[in-house]
């Protein structure tokens, strides 16, 4: 059985106007349970995140600055979104949510975490939206619960994964791969162990070829024991912050391209949903539902 992580807390109320489509993640989960793509039972109700895990990769000054609210104004500008303690909840929970996923990738193959991709969260800060890294707070913990040889995290987001770049800087165990709009935010890249700089207005083909060769040749080079796959959608043609020429098409393909991968080469994989600003709220859940799809499909 294929588990999924969602918690009611993943939707916030955000001040009138705001662009993040925080309503997207109640939305996702009855368009899965109504096409019967999943039923109830696959999915799970993750907890909090234990605070000693989470330090692994943040550090303590920065979690307890979280903790007690005291984050600055300029600090809380660059995050994106106003600080309060439901979404310091929030970000522990969904960190959970991807930490419970990895333990159950290992039983099944592959999970999948409804919220998550919070990949601009630094080690000591915050910004684009991310204030913990969910995913390299998980990859971090496997390694150390499970002495891991190797970890493969696959950022296909828009946007560059700076803040896990930063986080693995120098970490042989994890591998970091982003591939992401070269003009686009952030601005100032953080180098990761592979970067893919993609120019404004990449379509299918090229976008799909590219990724075709460099998972061959990673997949051949890093030989991981766990995948983390952060399948955004924001790569799409009509998304307002993507600056690409990708369609719903394209992007499902892309999802099927490295989750196939994952299931040939038995190797258990890990996704978080990460960014998808389309304009059309039925299209990021379109493109969102088809990476449960395939995954439903593969494993």
């Amino acid at each position: 059985m294929i588990f999924v992580a969602y918690h009611p807390c993943y939707k916030l109320e955000l001040p009138d106007g705001h662009r993040f489509p925080m309503e997207k993640y109640p939305l996702l989960k009855e368009q899965l349970l109504y096409e019967g793509t999943f039923s109830r039972e696959n999915f799970f109700t993750p907890e909090k995140l234990d605070i000693k895990i989470i330090e692994k990769v943040h550090k303590k000054s920065y979690v307890e600055k979280l903790l007690n609210l005291c984050l600055d104004k300029n600090e809380i500008r660059r995050i994106g979104f106003p600080l309060n303690e439901e979404l310091i909840d929030r970000e522990i929970t969904i960190a959970g949510g991807t930490v419970e996923c990895c333990i159950k990738a290992f039983e099944n193959g592959i999970s999948l975490n409804v919220a998550g991709g919070t990949h601009h969260a630094f080690s000591d800060k915050g910004e684009g939206f991310c204030l913990l890294n969910d995913q390299a707070i998980a990859a971090q913990h496997l390694i150390n619960k499970f002495d891991l040889n190797k970890v493969l995290i696959i950022d296909l987001d828009v946007h560059q994964g700076n803040g896990t770049a930063e986080i693995f800087d120098g970490n042989d165990k994890v591998f970091t791969f982003s591939m992401h709009g070269k003009k686009n935010y952030p601005f100032q890249k953080r180098k990761s162990d592979l970067d893919i700089e993609l120019l404004d207005g990449t379509g299918d083909q090229q976008y799909l070829n590219i990724l075709y060769e460099k998972l061959d040749m990673l997949f051949d080079l890093v030989k991981p024991d766990f995948v983390f796959y952060l399948s955004g959608v924001d790569i799409l043609e009509t998304d307002k912050l993507g600056r690409l020429n990708v369609t719903v098409e394209g992007c499902k393909l892309r999802d099927q391209m490295v989750l196939s991968k994952c299931f040939e080469s038995n190797i258990p994989v890990q996704c978080s949903m990460g960014g998808g600003y389309s304009k059309d709220l039925k299209i990021i859940l379109e493109a969102h539902s088809n990476t449960f799809r395939i995954a439903s499909k593969i494993f």
